[in-house]
């Protein structure tokens, strides 16, 4: 090192984490062992080896200059050379190219990791190696000016330069390392030229501030559309059953407000007139039924044509709940389209007619989906979220919390669904973003007030009774009995979208609505418990009987003498009896009809229909419960707390508990599934009663079947989803995985002897999405890694803007300076080649492998063996690996 010492050296601060020794200290064995052969100026190591392709190094004393240079375009991040080692308008070196020692690599590179150290000298040991570059250039240099640290080839934004370079093909995964580096540098540029001027102060507050403003006005947005999407619904849902002719516009509850009637017959005041009524004058008789019943079919079929139609014609992302995918572009997936306007709109609106339609669904996983549309959007507003892929997705993520705060009035609950269910990467910052966003979204839609009563919460409880710790044992067998349920629907289900998808069912989207629309209306309308609104039916079930509820589940022998007085226990009369008969058929109907619906053509959620079932199946249990503590009061187990008169068991705590065993078992969710059930209730004594049945429910479905429903349908639909809660549990190593295959041929690009002609050949016949650059077909050290579309467009703007470009010309990925002869011109690319790839040896377990995917988000990651390309891996070769060893059927996976 003495006589090849590092120039500028003292003047190089970083910030990133130093793995291994640090590579520019003056005792890494990598770098001591650098020389140079004094006849040929090529470096040479201690073992005599040549890199064999020509340099061109400005001399200094035969010293490396790493010291930062000026730039002249402030808007690009990165020093452009214009001097005869780089050519006109070509990058100089990034740090991050090797000295070779035998196989051994040092390296400075690394996506969003900092700097790295290089593994040790070929070795087999299975180790992790971050960029085996051996690149026969000299240490060049990629710095801003402004920036104190080092900033890698290939993690550069250089779409000022080649229009599209950097951005993602639809169905592609993003390289999260890249785009986290790229606004790591962004950021440092911006935080220096502060210092400049007050306008670049001003730039760099707003650049500060943009996070917080874009969450702000995606909370804004999602509280707006969630308040009309709330209102549109309670009035098309009420247009089923009759109208308000005073006022067209208002819901059956608003018309009755101006009513000075005290009391009304099934829910309706004079003002409020049936279907039957206007045509008959008349609401009651068998000709009143019947034309209420024709009318409720027809609103229900009108609404589910609208939005089924609406969905296939416009926008067919429109449809289903949503998180499924959700989760998939939060985990680095592109699915263009997926969160744009049309999407937006249609969801919207079709999500209001589906509610209406009285279908077995709910609005609370479409608003998510809509939230994170808006988010998507709004992103577009700041460049820094908008040009960014993995920056946009910690928007995405405050916008589903957002989704979930304004569906049930459940901020808090929203944030932890967000972190614990959809989200992949989930900084801190975007916690506080997350929380902030949801509490603006709640504050705007309790503004609003579109269910017009004082609780923001939906389903608000007014009891508080203690319970007793007995009846843990009945909770816990809720839980049970949720999580059966619940894997007797995830099972059902996906049989039936499996179906759907491979018979000719699948081509008839608009007419499967209506036909479930149809069958749906007509065995709903009879019973009571199944025609009302779902969301009514939990409130109900929720509810503690009081002198004013004339429900037949309050049908109790009570005798009601002081208003004051707590209500005594009773015997059920035979209004609970028959309640219970018509809650055990609206249970299997919608059961039924729920395993149908979910998946169809239009917006529809799960979580509404999951906690009526499992709010049906409580209330019934709770009956029981409470029958036997007033029949046989002076039983331990109720530990003479029922002796006293005063109604000790609680039905509606039951349906809250059930509610919750369903919901969690369909969705395997518990922390967030606790707050969200205590946020929509109120009952916050409730808790350990939730956390009991939550638990049960997720491990009796975890026992019974793997998935949750959103997990079961990312796999259904193929998607590229390594889901962090699994674990890989074979012994398999990087070698097996890899593609191609030992003794077969790998596509690989070299540095400096192919030709364009040459290139577009291997992009026509191979698909792959990026290819390795390496030394030279005989000596495969690996260079970088350059990806199929920025090489595609790189070549198409050189022959449009470049002259001289032909078929022949060389294709150059180095800073050397190509020997000149009367060929064509040469293309330099080096500013298109990531040279930090990450890259294992043949030897690494598959399960270091599969963790480097799922924490570093990766695309793919390169396989060496001392130091020479062996194959590569790709995410889609990962997650195929994972249903080979899980003995399923590897080619579901779709999309790459």
């Amino acid at each position: 090192m003495e006589k090849f010492p590092l120039k500028g050296a003292n003047n190089l601060s970083t910030s990133s984490t130093v793995v291994g020794n640090h590579p520019l200290s003056g005792d890494h064995p990598t770098y001591q062992a650098v020389g140079r052969n004094k006849t040929t100026g090529s470096p040479i190591n201690e073992r005599g080896f040549i890199n064999t392709t020509s340099l061109s190094v400005a001399s200094d004393d035969e010293m490396i200059d790493i010291t930062p240079n000026n730039v002249s375009n402030p808007n690009y991040q990165y020093h452009l050379s214009s001097n005869g080692s780089g050519g006109s308008g070509s990058r100089e070196d990034g740090v991050g190219a090797s000295s070779s020692v035998g196989g051994s690599t040092g390296s400075i590179g690394g996506g969003g990791a900092g700097l790295h150290a290089g593994g040790g000298g070929g070795s087999d040991n299975g180790g992790v190696r971050t960029t085996p570059t051996h690149h026969a250039s000299r240490f060049g240099r990629d710095f801003h000016s402004d920036h104190e640290g080092i900033s890698f080839s290939g993690m550069t934004d250089t779409s000022d330069d080649i229009p599209g370079i950097g951005q993602y093909e639809d169905f592609h995964t993003i390289d999260w390392q890249r785009d986290i580096a790229r606004d790591r540098m962004r950021h440092r540029y911006i935080v220096k030229k502060r210092q400049d001027s007050l306008w670049d102060l001003i730039k760099g507050a707003h650049d500060a501030s943009s996070g917080w403003v874009c969450v702000l006005l995606v909370g804004l947005f999602t509280g707006c559309v969630a308040g009309v999407i709330d209102i549109g619904a309670s009035w098309m849902t009420d247009l089923k059953f009759g109208i308000c002719p005073q006022a067209f516009w208002l819901n059956r509850e608003q018309c009755c407000w101006s009513s000075n009637e005290t009391s009304f017959v099934s829910g309706n005041c004079s003002q409020w007139y049936t279907w039957a009524e206007i045509l008959t004058s008349s609401r009651e008789g068998v000709g009143a039924y019947i034309i209420s019943y024709f009318f409720y079919i027809a609103w229900a079929l009108l609404f589910a044509l609208l939005a089924a139609s609406l969905v296939r014609m416009f926008a067919p992302y429109a449809c289903g709940s949503g998180i499924p995918e959700i989760k998939t572009i939060l985990s680095g997936f592109i699915i263009r389209s997926y969160l744009g306007k049309w999407t937006l709109i249609i969801k919207s609106v079709g999500l209001m007619l589906a509610v209406s339609t009285g279908l077995s669904l709910g609005k609370e996983g479409p608003m998510v989906h809509i939230a994170s549309c808006i988010g998507n959007i709004l992103s577009y507003l700041f460049p820094k979220y908008g040009r960014n892929e993995a920056k946009k997705r910690e928007i995405i993520s405050a916008a589903a919390a957002a989704g979930v705060s304004v569906a049930f009035g459940a901020p808090i609950g929203g944030v932890l669904f967000s972190l614990e269910e959809v989200s992949y990467y989930f900084p801190l910052k975007t916690l506080w973003r997350s929380f902030f966003c949801a509490l603006i979204a709640a504050f705007i839609l309790r503004s609003i007030n579109p269910f017009g009563n004082e609780h923001s919460v939906l389903f608000y409880v007014e009891y508080n009774k203690p319970w007793i710790f007995f009846e843990l044992v009945p909770f816990i067998g809720l839980g049970i009995m949720g999580g059966c349920i619940a894997t007797l629907f995830i099972k059902a289900n996906l049989w039936w979208c499996r179906f759907r998808k491979h018979s000719k069912l699948g081509q008839y989207p608009v007419t499967e609505v209506l036909v479930v629309t149809f069958i749906t209306a007509v065995i709903a309308y009879p019973n009571h418990y199944t025609r009302m609104n779902t969301s009514e039916l939990i409130y109900l079930l929720f509810s503690q009987c009081g002198i004013s509820n004339r429900d037949y589940l309050c049908d109790y022998n009570r005798n009601f003498t002081d208003v004051n007085s707590a209500i005594e226990i009773a015997a059920a009369g035979p209004g609970v009896y028959k309640a219970i008969w018509l809650l055990t058929l609206a249970l299997a109907m919608k059961l039924v009809m729920t395993i149908f619906t979910f998946g169809m053509k239009v917006p529809c959620g799960l979580f509404i229909p999951s906690l009526a079932l499992g709010a049906i199946m409580g209330r019934i249990v709770g009956i029981g419960m409470e029958q036997l503590a007033y029949h046989y009061p002076k039983i331990w187990i109720f530990s003479g707390e029922c002796s006293t008169g005063d109604d000790c068991i609680t039905p509606g705590l039951y349906a809250m508990v059930g509610a919750a065993a369903v919901l969690g078992g369909v969705t395997r969710m518990t922390v967030s599934l606790v707050v969200i059930m205590f946020e929509l209730t109120g009952g916050v004594r409730y808790i350990v009663p939730l956390m009991a049945a939550a638990m049960a429910s997720k491990w009796v479905g975890d026992a019974l079947g793997r998935q949750g429903i959103y997990d079961a349908h990312i796999a259904l639909n193929g998607y590229p989803f390594l889901d962090s809660k699994d674990e890989f549990q074979h012994t398999t190593l990087a070698a097996d995985v890899m593609q191609p295959k030992r003794n077969e041929t790998l596509s690989v690009i070299t540095q400096d002897s192919m030709t364009v002609d040459d290139i577009e050949t291997l992009l026509k016949e191979t698909e792959h999405n990026g290819y390795p650059v390496v030394v030279s077909k005989e000596n495969q050290y690996l260079v970088g890694f350059v990806l199929r579309r920025d090489l595609n467009l790189a070549i198409a703007n050189a022959r449009r803007l470049i002259d001289g470009i032909a078929g022949q010309s060389p294709v150059i990925f180095t800073s050397a300076q190509p020997v000149q002869n009367l060929g064509p011109s040469p293309l330099k690319l080096k500013k298109i080649l990531d040279m930090a790839p990450i890259t294992v040896t043949d030897q690494t377990p598959m399960e270091t492998v599969v963790d480097m995917f799922r924490k570093l988000g990766l695309r793919q990651t390169l396989v060496t063996h001392n130091g020479r390309l062996l194959g590569v891996i790709t995410k889609k070769d990962v997650l195929r690996h994972v249903k080979q060893m899980d003995n399923e059927d590897p080619n579901t996976v779709l999309f790459n």
